[in-house]
């Protein structure tokens, strides 16, 4: 099939990553969410919009490896979270046990990356052989049993309370490496690790780009169209969906890595709970599986709905009341944000079913984008 002609707009993303968003307001809406990421710290200043955009650039690349084993390979893994919580405690221990150096963190990274890598590759050389169906349970299993393991094992891992550690002192909020009398603003380590964390997402979505439109990402999506079809041709299906299971592991421990720098803390809730599976699920549905982009902006919409929707139906709950409007105070209520929540997510599976990168993609002319899976 004829690669689709790249848009003015498009032309930076193509050189990047070799697959441009072939829509020009796919195209601006990228392009302002990397903008208002990058300018979070001087655009809107306070801890909860950083941590907020923090959590975008994590999430996004987090998405974007799972949108990998999804959305080009129709593989449905719940095993997700075990990679992204074994590069969180991976970091978190050597910085703990080791003390806030770099050693640390070099220790972490080549514990926890190999390890997942290995476990990844088990998982796929004994489960991709059999149905998806079996496959899905056995992740699931794994997953499960590899939480219970971690909250046994209190003296390597906390238990319940997890590992809190300090960072290097360069990436330390009191570390001042701009001062504010200089620019007009003050750039610390805190902000550092803020860009840190932005820069290697980037680097990690760009990367999947690349493997997904490489001559082996082809291969995936003729698997995940037909795997009979595709072994009949003579590729070997078991190599090429085990190798792209190692990879989105590896990218899932990356991103339990700078999570848990971000935080300085590693623990059962914010690295291996079944919760964060379920929003990494959400999250490819409303960017649209197999794109790769839709990450970021799934993971966008999420985030931003899911920290700032209670208040912005406080404030409409309270305007509702002043104007003297009926039932509306009382749906508004800030305490039913999570019923909302759903609501809001049910409607954007309904008008987006290709998700939103499948539709403004078909908008711009992209037939091809919106394939079902």
């Amino acid at each position: 099939m004829a690669a689709a002609r790249p848009l003015c707009g498009d032309q930076p993303m193509m050189i990047l990553s070799g697959d441009p968003p072939r829509s020009r307001v796919l195209t601006l809406v990228l392009v302002l969410i990397i903008l208002a990421l990058a300018a979070t710290p001087f655009l809107f200043p306070g801890a909860k919009a950083l941590n907020v955009a923090a959590k975008i650039c994590v999430f996004a690349a987090l998405v974007a490896s799972y949108d990998l084993l999804l959305g080009y390979t129709g593989s449905v893994s719940f095993a997700h979270t075990m990679f992204y919580g074994i590069g969180s405690y991976a970091i978190a221990i050597a910085l703990y046990g080791m003390g806030p150096n770099w050693a640390a963190v070099a220790t972490g990274i080549v514990v926890g990356l190999p390890l997942a890598a290995l476990l990844a590759l088990a998982i796929g050389l004994f489960s991709l052989r059999v149905a998806a169906i079996f496959f899905a349970m056995i992740t699931l299993a794994v997953a499960s049993a590899f939480q219970v393991l971690a909250s046994q094992l209190s003296w390597l891992t906390g238990g319940e309370d997890g590992r809190s550690f300090q960072l290097p002192e360069l990436l330390r909020p009191g570390t001042v490496l701009v001062s504010k009398s200089l620019f007009g603003f003050e750039i610390n380590g805190r902000i550092l690790t803020f860009y840190l964390v932005l820069a290697i997402s980037a680097l990690m979505i760009l990367a999947l780009l690349r493997v997904v439109n490489s001559p082996f990402g082809r291969v995936l999506q003729a698997i995940r169209e037909n795997r009979f079809r595709a072994e009949a041709l003579g590729f070997r299906t078991v190599f090429h969906l085990t190798y792209a299971n190692c990879l989105a592991a590896l990218v899932a421990a990356s991103a339990g890595i700078l999570n848990a720098l971000w935080l300085r803390y590693a623990g059962p809730d914010t690295s291996l709970s079944f919760s964060i599976m379920l929003d990494i699920l959400l999250m490819v549905v409303i960017g649209g599986m197999g794109t790769i982009y839709g990450a970021i902006i799934g993971a966008t919409i999420f985030i931003l709905a899911q920290n700032y929707l209670q208040s912005l139906m406080g404030v409409a709950s309270t305007a509702a009341s002043e104007a003297g409007l009926p039932l509306l105070p009382g749906l508004l209520h800030p305490d039913r944000w999570l019923l909302w929540l759903g609501l809001l997510f049910i409607a954007s599976v309904y008008f987006f079913p290709t998700g939103v990168v499948g539709r403004l993609r078909k908008a711009g002319g992209d037939k091809s984008a919106g394939a079902s899976h």
